[in-house]
Formats: structure tokens, C-alpha cells, sequence
């Protein structure tokens, strides 16, 4: 097997690759492929490592050696699936392997947001507790998490995992039917169609892909029927969420609080709607839910055993 990693810098310096050395061989790696090296660096090798580096028809029509591509990630999108069927070159992905760090990443901007936490801290650094006349500040109002509900809009690895996690808080459980899904029940949990279940829940969490059919799934009609409350997670991917309605509806209050582990740009260059610093209530973190130590190197894990199916 001769391989080149792409974009290995994109899995951290902590992790050790030698599972899929052990494998390929002697592997090239590069720390990051901008789109204009792509052509010269898989000249020639017949498997391809990537994480987000874009991988077109017009690359392998230009790679006639490239049989396999290893996405060391869950998301496709970064790759040209029909090209590549064309060209009878597989492609491989990586499936659960983030289900504890991504639930764990859910729940602590649920945790955060319901107890206003990041709003507390800087009331606190500001020195307005020190200028206190009582004992504690009640500026912002907290919410318990028991006996409230929560939806989840992709019940797969990671949203099960989220499920797992929020019983433990006392949550009750309602799954909604992404488009083009049909309702019904799931271990026990009953499925909903969207408009059903937004005006239902307390915390809606996001944990499908992006597709066509899920693009602004939630936009400024999906927003005006949750409650003015409610809590609004997304750590799944950048675009299920039109960002602008968010923004506008965090800031006249329509919904209560967001927290957001990815963008529709990343990294955001560009701006971002979502990123203006007058928006109360909201928590963006830089798509970091899935990148503990311990995932990254699951990643390598998996990597390494579905190439050592093929080899």
C-alpha cells in the first residue's frame, strides 16, 4: 500500500499514527494540502488520507493509480462520491468513534446556558458580586434541567448518546423527524414531525448531517414556534441552522439561549452572523465537541482497521 496523509496536522500532534503506518507501510504525511497541491502530492499513490481536504473528479481522472480514499472523519462532503464510484475508487469513513466527547460537549453547553454560567463569570470578573449589596447575584434566570424535555433531531451514535446523558439530569426524551423521515417510535421514545415537537421541548439538540433535505431545517418560522426558553444546540454540522434568524431571534428574545459547535464557513474568515458580540445568551465554540484526545486517536484506531480490510 502506498499512502500519503493529506491533512495530518488536522488529527493533532498528541496522537500516535503508527496503527496505520503498521498498515500502509512507510506513509507520506504533510501537515495541511492547500487546494493547489492536491494534484502533485496523490500523484502516484494508490490510497489517499484526508480529513477536510476537497477531493474532485477532476483529481482522480488526473490520478489514475488512486484506488482508495481514507476520510478520517465522519462527513463525506469533502469528497466526490460519484466521481469516485466512477473510477472504482473506494472510500472509507470513520463512524463512532466521538459519541462520549460529543455528548459530553452537548451537555456542557446545555449545562452552561440553562445555569448562565459564561454570564455569571463575567459578572463576577466585572466586580459587580464585590458591589453586591446581598450575598449572590439572581440577575440572570437559571434553569433546571430535571423534568424538563428535550428534542433531539438525529437519534444515530451521537444523539443516543445525548439521550443517555440527559436522563441522568432527570430530562424527559421526545426524537423529531428530520425531512423526509417518517414519524413513529424508537427504543421507546416516540417521533415527531418537526412542527410538532419544537412548540414541545425545552432543548432541542442537533445531531444529523447536512443534506438538501435538512439545509435551514431550523429557520425563522422553526424558531417562532419553540418556546421563548428554550435552548437551541447544535453540534453536529454548520448549516442545519439558518444563522441570521438565530441571531435575530436570540437578540428580540424569541428563543432563549443557543450554543453552537459549528458554522456553515470554517474556520469563519469571513464573519459570521452568529459571531456579532451583541448577541445574549449564545456560546460558539470552534467545532472542538469531537476533539479529545481520546476520539483522535479512536479515529486512528478505525482508520487503521478498515484499511487493514482491504490491503
Amino acid at each position: 500500500m502506498n499512502a500519503v496523509f493529506l491533512d495530518a496536522d488536522t488529527l493533532g500532534n498528541d496522537v500516535d499514527l503508527s496503527p496505520i503506518e503498521a498498515v500502509t507501510g512507510e506513509m507520506v504525511k504533510y501537515p495541511h494540502t492547500s487546494p493547489e497541491q492536491v494534484w502533485e502530492r496523490i500523484r502516484g499513490f494508490d490510497t489517499v488520507l484526508v480529513n477536510k481536504v476537497v477531493l474532485t473528479r477532476e483529481h482522480f481522472e488526473a490520478s489514475p493509480d488512486l484506488k482508495t480514499i481514507a476520510v478520517v472523519a465522519t462527513g463525506l462532503n469533502n469528497i466526490d462520491q460519484d466521481a469516485a464510484k466512477d473510477h472504482g475508487i473506494k472510500v472509507m469513513n470513520v463512524t463512532n468513534y466521538g459519541r462520549s466527547t460529543v455528548a459530553q460537549h452537548t451537555m456542557a453547553l446545555m449545562l452552561a446556558l440553562a445555569t448562565r454560567l459564561l454570564d455569571y463569570d463575567r459578572d463576577v470578573r466585572a466586580g459587580r458580586w464585590g458591589e453586591s449589596d446581598m450575598f449572590c447575584l439572581m440577575d440572570h434566570p437559571i434553569m433546571e434541567l430535571e423534568g424538563r424535555t428535550l428534542g433531539v433531531v438525529g437519534y444515530g451514535d451521537l444523539g443516543q448518546g445525548v439521550v443517555e446523558r440527559s436522563r441522568a439530569f432527570g430530562m424527559n426524551v421526545i426524537l423529531g423527524a428530520r425531512p423526509g423521515q417518517d414519524p413513529g417510535e424508537v427504543d421507546g421514545y416516540p417521533r415527531i414531525p418537526l412542527d410538532e415537537l419544537l412548540p414541545k421541548v425545552d432543548v432541542l439538540s442537533l445531531h444529523c448531517l447536512l443534506t438538501d433535505e435538512t439545509r435551514n431545517m431550523i429557520g425563522a418560522r422553526e424558531l417562532k414556534m419553540m418556546k421563548k426558553d428554550a435552548l437551541l444546540i447544535n453540534t453536529s454540522r454548520g448549516g442545519l441552522v439558518d444563522e441570521q434568524a438565530l441571531a435575530d431571534a436570540l437578540r428580540a428574545g424569541t428563543i432563549g439561549g443557543a450554543g453552537f459547535d459549528v458554522l456553515t464557513e470554517e474556520p469563519p474568515r469571513n464573519g459570521n452572523p452568529l459571531l456579532a458580540d451583541d448577541i445574549p445568551n449564545l456560546i460558539v465554540t470552534p467545532h472542538s465537541a469531537w476533539a479529545s484526545r481520546e476520539a483522535r486517536q479512536r479515529i486512528v484506531g478505525i482508520t487503521a482497521d478498515n484499511l487493514r480490510e482491504i490491503s
